[in-house]
């Protein structure tokens, strides 16, 4: 099935990555990175299917060598967070072909990309057999007509005029100098820096404190840069994505089609699932459940489920007639809905909890962790001033030294105490060193924002629950025409087949995480939420009422029969 996926990242020195990097890890290759002289080697990484420069037509054409290229960028930005390049990931639909495939990512990335001046270095990884996706990596400035580096920022200097300020760059300077703009400098008027401008200092007799003008924080930004950088642009991106592989799959006659719009645009109520990421489909493979697997496991039988009631609920709403029968096959319908509605909820609130105990059972763990590790390190800093302070002193001062070997020894005992309760913590936390500590703060992360998620599934059962019982209820009132007990009867025979139905839905959504007693528990919240009992109790007194009363009218008419 065709799927969207388009993930957008920031190539960024600050973050610790490298353009050219990020180059030979999508290309397979071993690229030299003049920066930092480190030399990437991924030519042992599996799955490349395809690779491919694209350039404007103004660019130095020695830029089809990515070496070339991403050294180029490595060059040209110089600060130590700077923006190297933009990249994107995006599903391939496996719908089509590898030729299509090839051909819809050319078209996208010239179209969107290489026509608006960006150079662009792509490859389609193809690695398990079901996930063919494509990397895309952009520069991020602009290049001129001459095929040289456009400026990303320039310095925009704050300058007054008869009390107005406004912003220029170092070339509009040169022309609103003469039109009497004057640059700000700092002044010294007391013991503080003021801004003014030269006239006007001198007009005071005041000293400038430096040489740098006044000028704004972040400078005037390139509006090529600043467009591409905008969430608009970013939209506009995503939606032309959906745009043209719709397109190629309406070209090889496939009915599917895929929306870059989220859940909540598309008006839908089912729960997006989260990302799973190749670390936990590894996990999955090895037959170890991943939590961010199983949480879209749930995700997905949730949505499968929501969908087939609402599908039951709109058929229910155009079936239902002033008829007995059908009134009772429409209110046991519903009855059977609020079952595996009270099952999700039961079924969410259970994996809530577990989740809420392991995060209250650990968090207070990492906490001491954390303060052992800070205490460890304080010590061992104290320790190793000592040492060095009893090596600096001489032999012959015994007390000082003595002295400084109790403290020595006082510290070293503390320390391994310290070090022996974080081994414990960290042997209840299932980590074999210090480095498992990640993993569990990740997995706390990832607990976190799944309970976000559950409670918000949480709220959508409780609101469909919500609108059978008011469904239920205008049932029950049209209802009210018909016997009671002929109606209680209709909908008994009808409810051990609804039952069963019911388990076989279930069954089929959770699979071996089908819980038997959780079923019985829903079972028995509806009849509780539905009154049942109470209903049963006043059935059977009105049809006790009713014997009664028929018995009555039976001796009355034997005794005027024995009369006559």
């Amino acid at each position: 099935m065709a799927i969207y996926h388009l993930e957008a990242k920031v190539v960024s020195r600050g973050a610790g990555r490298s353009a050219v990097a990020a180059s030979a890890y999508l290309s397979c290759s071993r690229l030299y990175n003049d920066y930092d002289g480190i030399q990437h080697d991924y030519t042992k990484k599996q799955g490349l299917v395809w690779q491919q420069m694209f350039l404007p037509e103004y660019a130095p054409q020695e830029w089809q060598d990515r070496e070339k290229l991403w050294n180029a960028v490595e060059e040209v930005e110089t600060a130590k967070d700077s923006r190297l390049a933009r990249e994107f990931v995006v599903a391939l639909p496996i719908e089509l072909n590898r030729e299509q495939q090839i051909e819809l990512l050319q078209d996208f990335i010239r179209e969107q990309f290489v026509s608006d001046g960006m150079c662009a270095d792509a490859a389609i990884h193809h690695t398990d057999g079901h996930n063919p996706h494509a990397h895309i990596l952009l520069t991020v400035r602009p290049l001129d007509e001459q095929g040289r580096w456009q400026y990303k920022t320039e310095k925009e200097y704050l300058c007054m005029r008869n009390g107005e300020e406004r912003g220029f760059t170092a070339a509009e300077f040169r022309a609103a100098q003469n039109e009497g703009w004057e640059k700000q400098y700092p002044y010294k008027v007391g013991k503080k820096k003021v801004y003014m401008t030269p006239s006007a200092a001198e007009a005071q007799g005041l000293i400038r404190a430096d040489k740098h003008p006044k000028s704004t924080r972040y400078g005037r930004q390139n509006p090529i840069s600043e467009r591409w950088n905008s969430e608009e642009q970013l939209v506009t991106w995503r939606a032309a994505w959906a745009d043209v592989t719709n397109l190629y799959l309406e070209r090889a006659g496939r009915a599917e089609r895929i929306d870059h719009r989220s859940n909540a645009a598309r008006g839908l109520d089912e729960q997006p699932t989260i990302h799973e990421g190749v670390t936990a489909r590894a996990l999955e493979r090895k037959g170890i459940i991943a939590d961010r697997c199983e949480i879209n496991r749930q995700i997905k039988a949730d949505n499968a489920l929501l969908r087939e009631l609402k599908a039951a609920i709109r058929k229910l709403a155009q079936a239902v007639k002033n008829t007995l029968p059908v009134i009772a096959e429409a209110m046991e319908k519903l009855r059977a809905n609020m079952i595996v509605f009270r099952y999700q909820l039961r079924h969410i609130g259970r994996g809530r909890q577990r989740m809420k105990d392991y995060i209250h059972a650990v968090q207070p763990n990492l906490v001491r962790y954390t303060e052992l590790v800070q205490e460890i390190r304080g010590k061992g800093k104290e320790r190793k001033s000592l040492l060095a302070q009893k090596k600096e002193t001489p032999l012959y001062l015994i007390p000082k030294q003595c002295e400084l070997s109790r403290h020595i020894a006082e510290l070293t005992e503390e320390l391994e105490e310290l070090k022996s309760e974080k081994d414990m913590l960290l042997h209840s936390l299932e980590c074999s060193d210090d480095a498992g500590i990640a993993a569990v703060k990740k997995d706390i992360s990832t607990m976190e924002a799944a309970l976000k998620k559950l409670s918000q599934q949480e709220e959508k059962y409780t609101a469909e629950l919500n609108d059978a019982l008011q469904q239920y209820a205008d049932l029950k009132t049209q209802s009210a025409e018909f016997d009671p007990d002929e109606l209680q009867d209709a909908r008994l025979d009808l409810r051990p087949a609804m039952e069963r139905s019911v388990v076989d839905r279930v069954q089929s959504a959770y699979g071996d995480k089908y819980d038997y007693l959780m079923m019985y528990d829903s079972k028995r919240d509806v009849a509780d939420i539905l009154h049942e009992e109470t209903e049963a109790r006043s059935i059977r007194e009105h049809l006790r009422q009713k014997q009664q009363a028929q018995q009555k009218q039976n001796k009355k008419n034997s005794r005027d029969t024995w009369e006559r």
